[in-house]
């Protein structure tokens, strides 16, 4: 299977290309191609002139804004299936924020004018371009409500909620799917921060922590502890899983 034929396969799964004909998705691989991503590779930076954007394929891309101080912002933690530079079309095609490998990554690079030139003349394209920019807002207000009601412990196990398909109760086995730093710079939290709140979610709900790997003879105890004052019933699901 050629590099071309790989990309349009690939395409074909992604949502908003989903109004695309056979042809216009043909003409996306011809022009597009595969690269690779070493850990700590930077792809792009925030307000850059954005020329592409990308399709993960495989590894873990981090997304993020720089303070004044050089503090970095974790806006995201994304992987296989995301893309990122796209609404680079809606912000004077510049870079909304910058984007850093956290892992070796396989991703397809496009040429940002062809999605352009295609939302020119497809209608429902636009439309399906708004509706992710849309639902993005919607999980950012959500978090930022969680943000706000939530204690440190609390927000720490919607994030491991997020990471289960179990949603009621059960015992349940969650891996943390990067370094626990990179958990706590997501959730917006000193390393100290997050250590002292997960041996309180610890001491709150029983779970029990090997590495990476966290058990607990029931979920439903932390969805009680995570979730009593939250505007919705379990809202952690409510959010897009993207760990």
């Amino acid at each position: 299977m050629t590099e071309s034929e790989k990309i349009f396969k690939q395409l074909q799964h992604i949502a908003i290309f989903s109004h695309c004909d056979e042809e216009t998705l043909k003409s996306f691989a011809g022009q597009s191609h595969i690269m690779t991503a070493e850990k700590g590779q930077v792809l792009f930076v925030h307000e850059e002139p954005a020329k592409r954007f990308f399709i993960i394929m495989d590894g873990w891309i981090k997304l993020f804004r720089e303070t004044l101080d050089g503090t970095q912002a974790v806006i995201d933690i994304i992987s296989h299936g995301h893309m990122l530079g796209e609404t680079s079309i809606f912000q004077k095609d510049m870079y909304p924020y910058s984007a850093e490998a956290i892992e070796p990554c396989r991703l397809i690079s496009l040429p940002l004018q062809l999605l352009k030139a295609e939302m020119d003349s497809n209608l429902p394209l636009v439309k399906d371009m708004l509706a992710l920019v849309a639902g993005e807002r919607t999980t950012k207000d959500k978090e930022l409500e969680h943000l706000i009601i939530q204690n440190a412990p609390q927000r720490i196990g919607c994030f491991l909620l997020r990471l289960t398909s179990q949603s009621s109760s059960g015992p349940v086995s969650i891996q943390l799917p990067y370094d626990k730093s990179l958990v706590a710079a997501r959730l917006g939290m000193q390393a100290e921060t997050f250590s002292r709140a997960l041996g309180k979610l610890k001491d709150a709900t029983g779970l029990v922590i090997h590495g990476s790997t966290i058990e607990l003879d029931d979920v439903k105890k932390l969805i009680n502890f995570s979730c009593a004052a939250c505007s919705s019933k379990f809202p952690c699901k409510d959010l897009e899983c993207k760990h």
